[in-house]
């Protein structure tokens, strides 16, 4: 009769034994560690839409006061060129963790009419938006990473052009005021330019050369 057998057989079972042991110690101790886990989750998901509204409300407080002065400013822009009784104002929302900022025109005492900047007297008042957040967002810049400097390319191509003169004349008052030098290309006559440009360079065609640049003021 083989005794040998039932004995390995019984080593064979306690080295299995000990493997299942190893396993479940170390099962045990992942499941520690994934309820901690889980648990942390858990506590951000309760805290999340606190940290959420808290956060809408300090963005909003922060850039609050910026936006008021916006808001003035453009609504300055729009009433000094445009010779028009209306203001200026932005929504405010947090989307996806960022603040957004719509800009709108409201008539002075009809808040219920609001007029779509982009076409707004036939986009002349996108024209003057455009313009003056150029301006405001140039002048946050920090100096010693940017010059201050601003190309306006036709942006007063769908002002009328007795307008120009008004749009010209408070360009050149901010760009002042801030200490920024402004190159503005368009198509107007030159003579619109005359009351507020320091300089006026007309460009003309030329059989030989192409073009030509001659200054006129």
């Amino acid at each position: 009769m083989d005794h040998s057998r039932p004995v390995s057989d019984l080593r064979a079972l306690e080295r299995r034994l000990d493997r299942l042991s190893a396993l479940a110690e170390t099962l045990h101790g992942e499941h520690g560690r994934v309820r901690e886990r889980l648990s942390t989750v858990q506590d951000f998901l309760v805290l999340a839409p606190k940290a959420r509204d808290t956060l809408e409300e300090l963005s909003k407080a922060l850039f609050g006061k910026i936006l008021d002065e916006v808001e003035a400013n453009l609504t300055h822009a729009i009433r000094e060129i445009l010779g028009q009784d209306r203001v200026v104002t932005t929504q405010r929302e947090v989307k996806s963790n960022r603040l957004q900022i719509h800009f709108q025109i409201q008539n002075q005492g009809k808040e219920d009419e609001i007029e779509d900047i982009m076409t707004g007297q036939g986009g002349s008042v996108c024209n003057i938006l455009s313009v003056g957040l150029r301006l405001i967002a140039l002048s946050q810049l920090p100096e010693q990473n940017h010059r201050p400097f601003l190309v306006l390319d036709e942006q007063d191509c769908w002002l009328k052009p007795s307008l120009i003169p008004k749009f010209m004349k408070l360009i050149n008052e901010i760009a002042d005021k801030l200490s920024l030098q402004v190159l503005v290309i368009s198509h107007h006559p030159l003579d619109l330019f005359a009351g507020a440009a320091d300089r006026i360079f007309e460009l003309r065609p030329d059989r030989e050369l192409g073009a030509v640049v001659k200054r006129v003021k």
